[in-house]
């Protein structure tokens, strides 16, 4: 079974459309090496056609976070992202905190 990766990282803070591109260069990424990786951020065309509120979102996105074998945290200011983490410590989801190239490097070697 693949594993799969919760992306987690800045959203809101700054341009949403350049903050999930991020997110989702990240995924490229991941889904090169062989991972299944979930973009919260994909929420975005949701959000545009019914919008919902941010705790209806933060919620919903600590569910799908649940589903995940590991977090990987890219780097930026987001509260969010911090919510997500703390709540992946507390279920015991490994966190790691870096680019979706480093995770690459430093998952497969441990």
């Amino acid at each position: 079974m693949k594993t799969m990766v919760y992306v987690a990282g800045p959203y809101s803070l700054g341009d949403c459309v350049e903050n999930t591109r991020l997110a989702i260069d990240a995924w490229k990424t991941l889904v090169a090496a062989g991972y299944i990786p979930l973009v919260p951020h994909l929420s975005l065309l949701c959000q545009l056609v019914y919008p919902m509120s941010q705790e209806f979102w933060y919620e919903y996105d600590l569910h799908l976070l649940e589903r995940c074998d590991v977090m990987l945290r890219i780097p930026g200011i987001s509260i969010g992202a911090d919510i997500e983490v703390d709540h992946a410590e507390k279920v015991g989801i490994p966190v790691f905190y870096g680019t979706a190239r480093q995770f690459l490097a430093e998952w497969r070697a441990a």
